[in-house]
C-alpha cells in the first residue's frame, strides 16, 4: 500500500491546499511528499478575515440532546470524548443516546490499570530498574484498545491540565512512577476534583517531577528556605491561574486584571508542603512508588503558614489537607478548571456563557456536591454549544485535533492490535520524523502547549482568539507528522497494524469507501470539495491493479487525516 498512498498523497494535498503558491514540503523518509499545511490549518480554525471576537455571543442553557441521534452526531461526540470512533461506537451511541452512551461509560470499571499491566507483562525486572521499558507500550495499548474510552480521553485531558512528563522524573523504575500517576488520574477521572487534587499531592511522580520530595523546611543557620515549584504551579497551573476570574471565566477587572496569588502566598503555601516523602526507603521494587507520599516530621513545617487569606498551623497531612481545602473553595477553580477541559475536548474558544455553564456545576452539581467530575463532563459534553448542529458553521468553535488523537483516531477505527503485547508505537515525540507529541512525555509543566497560545501574526491572534494545539503546529511538524501516519497506515509500527477487513469491502466504490471514512474517522466534517479531491485520488488507482483495494483503502484514510477539514475538530 505505500507507493500507492505516497503516490496519490502528494496530488491530493495539492487539491485542497489554500492556493497554488503555497509552499511544498520536502519529500519524507515515508517517501510521500505534501504540501505544507500550515495556511490551511491556519485559515480552517477561522474565516480567514480576522473576523470574530473571542467569546462572542452566549449559547442557550445545558441541553441534552435528543433521543435521536445521526451517526455523523455521534461520531462528532466520539471525536470529543474518546481516543478515536469506531464503526461499532457509532452504531452502539446511535442506539443508546448521549445521555446513555455517557451512563454506560461512568458505569466500566477499568479493566486493568498500567502498574498492573506493567506487571503482568514482565517489566517489574531488575534490569530495567534504571530505565522506561514497557512505558510507552502500556500507555498505548490503553488509549487504543481499553473500552473505557471516556476515561481514556479524560485523563489525557488532565493529564494536559496537570502535567507530570516521565524525562522529569527523578528516581529509579521511571516506567512504573509513571504509570503510578497515569493510574491516579484514570481513577480519578469520574471521582471528585478535590480528591484528585490529594492524589497528585501525595503523588510520588509529582512529588519529583516538580521537586517538592523530600521538600524541607526552612533552616535558620544556612538561610536555606522551602522548595516553592510545586506551591506555584499548583495554583498557577492545576487549579486557579494566574488572574481572578469571574464565573464565566472572563477577567475580574477586565484590561486591568487582578492577580489571584503573590509571592508572598507561593511561599506561604510552600511551606506546607515540606516533609512529603516516600512510605519507604526500599526502592529494590518499583512498589513504593505506588503507594502515597507520607509526611516526614522531621523536615515539616509546623508553624503558621499564610496564603490566599488562609492560614494553617500545626504542620502534618491536616495542613495539606486544609492548603488544598482552601483553594478548592477558591472562586477561580471553578471557571479556570471548567474552561481547560473545554478546551481539552470540544473547543478552544468556549463562549463564556458556554464556560459560565459548567461552571456552575462545578461549583454545585445540583445536590450540593462541588467538584463532582462526572457531572462536569455531562455539563461539557451535552451542552448546546459542544452538541447543536448549529456551531459547526461558527467561525469560533472547535479545535486542532492534537497529533497523538490523529494516531489513535487511526488506530481505534481500523483496528490496531499487537498480538505480541509489545505495542511497539514507542515514543513519538520527534517533530521531524513522527508526532511532536507523545503521551506523558512533556518535557516541562507548561505541557506541549499552553491553554493560551494564539499563533502569532495569524487571523486567529488577529480576532482575539486562541488554538492552543496550534503551538505544535509548524511546517516540520506537519511534514514529519503525515509521513509518519502515511508509514503507520501502510505499514504499523512492529505488530501493531490495523485490520482493514471490513472496509475493503467498500473498496470498489470510492463513494461508499469515503463516506465511511468521513463518518467513522472524520466525523462527517470533510466538505464536499475534499471529498471529491479524495475520491479523485482514490479512483485513479484500478481495483484489478496489484494490491488496488488495499492502496485506495489507504489513499481514502491518509488524504483525510492529512485534510484541514479533518484536522479542525468542530
Amino acid at each position: 500500500m505505500a507507493s500507492g498512498v505516497a503516490a496519490r498523497g502528494k496530488m491530493m494535498l495539492e487539491d485542497v491546499s489554500p492556493s497554488a503558491d503555497e509552499p511544498v514540503g520536502a519529500t519524507g523518509a515515508g517517501g510521500l511528499a505534501i504540501v505544507a499545511l500550515a495556511p490551511a490549518l491556519l485559515a480552517a480554525c477561522g474565516d480567514g478575515t480576522g473576523s470574530g471576537t473571542a467569546g462572542a455571543g452566549t449559547a442557550p442553557g445545558i441541553t441534552v440532546a435528543a433521543a435521536s441521534v445521526t451517526p455523523v452526531q455521534a461520531s462528532r461526540f466520539l471525536a470529543q470524548s474518546t481516543m478515536g470512533a469506531t464503526r461499532t461506537m457509532v452504531d452502539a451511541l446511535v442506539a443508546r443516546g448521549f445521555d446513555g452512551w455517557l451512563t454506560d461509560q461512568f458505569a466500566l470499571p477499568r479493566a486493568t490499570t498500567h502498574w498492573d499491566w506493567l506487571v503482568a507483562n514482565g517489566y517489574g525486572l531488575a534490569a530495567n530498574v534504571n530505565g522506561q521499558a514497557g512505558y510507552d507500550a502500556t500507555v498505548w495499548r490503553q488509549l487504543i484498545a481499553e473500552p473505557d474510552q471516556l476515561r481514556q480521553r479524560v485523563g489525557m485531558a488532565l493529564l494536559d491540565l496537570m502535567v507530570v512528563g516521565i524525562d522529569g522524573i527523578n528516581t529509579n523504575w521511571r516506567a512504573f512512577n509513571a504509570a503510578a500517576y497515569l493510574d491516579v488520574l484514570m481513577d480519578g477521572a469520574f471521582g471528585n476534583f478535590r480528591a484528585l487534587m490529594g492524589a497528585i499531592t501525595t503523588s510520588a511522580a509529582m512529588g519529583s517531577f516538580l521537586t517538592f520530595l523530600n521538600n524541607r523546611k526552612a533552616n535558620a543557620a544556612t538561610g536555606s528556605q522551602p522548595d516553592e515549584n510545586y506551591a506555584r504551579e499548583l495554583m498557577q497551573l492545576f487549579t486557579l491561574g494566574l488572574y481572578k476570574l469571574n464565573m464565566d471565566g472572563t477577567l475580574i477587572g477586565g484590561a486591568t486584571p487582578v492577580e489571584t496569588y503573590t509571592q508572598a502566598d507561593v511561599s506561604g503555601l510552600a511551606r506546607v508542603f515540606t516533609g512529603l516523602s516516600l512510605a519507604s526507603t526500599s526502592t529494590a521494587t518499583p512498589d513504593v512508588y505506588r503507594q502515597p507520599l507520607v509526611m516526614n516530621a522531621a523536615v515539616n513545617e509546623t508553624g503558621s503558614a499564610s496564603f490566599l487569606g488562609t492560614s494553617v498551623t500545626g504542620g502534618g497531612m491536616a495542613a495539606v489537607n486544609a492548603a488544598l481545602d482552601a483553594i478548592f473553595a477558591h472562586g477561580n477553580i471553578a471557571p479556570f478548571v471548567s474552561k481547560q477541559l473545554i478546551q481539552r475536548l470540544v473547543s478552544s474558544n468556549p463562549s463564556p456563557g458556554y464556560v459560565a455553564r459548567v461552571a456552575a456545576v462545578f461549583a454545585d452539581n445540583g445536590k450540593g456536591v462541588r467538584g463532582d467530575m462526572q457531572a462536569v463532563l455531562r455539563a461539557i459534553l451535552l451542552d448546546t454549544e459542544a452538541r447543536s448542529d448549529a456551531s459547526l458553521a461558527t467561525t469560533t468553535g472547535g479545535k486542532l485535533r492534537e497529533p497523538i488523537t490523529r494516531l489513535t483516531g487511526w488506530a481505534r477505527a481500523y483496528g490496531a492490535a499487537s498480538p505480541s503485547a509489545a505495542w511497539a508505537i514507542g515514543d513519538t515525540s520527534s517533530s521531524s520524523t513522527r508526532l511532536g507529541q507523545s503521551p506523558g512525555r512533556a518535557q516541562t509543566v507548561f505541557n506541549f502547549f499552553r491553554p493560551g497560545y494564539s499563533p502569532p501574526n495569524t487571523a486567529i491572534s488577529a480576532a482575539g482568539l486562541v488554538a492552543p494545539e496550534f503551538q505544535l503546529a509548524n511546517e516540520q511538524t506537519v511534514v514529519g507528522t503525515v509521513n509518519y501516519l502515511q508509514a503507520l497506515i501502510a505499514n504499523g509500527a512492529g505488530d501493531v497494524k490495523a485490520d482493514y477487513t471490513a472496509i475493503l469491502a467498500k473498496a470498489g466504490d470510492s463513494a461508499a469507501l469515503v463516506d465511511e471514512v468521513n463518518v467513522v474517522l472524520a466525523a462527517g466534517q470533510l466538505s464536499a470539495t475534499t471529498v471529491a479531491s479524495i475520491r479523485t485520488a482514490v479512483d485513479s488507482v484500478a481495483t484489478t491493479a496489484t494490491g488496488g483495494p488495499t492502496n485506495r483503502v489507504g489513499i481514502a484514510i491518509l488524504l483525510t487525516l492529512a485534510s484541514p477539514d479533518y484536522l479542525t475538530l468542530r
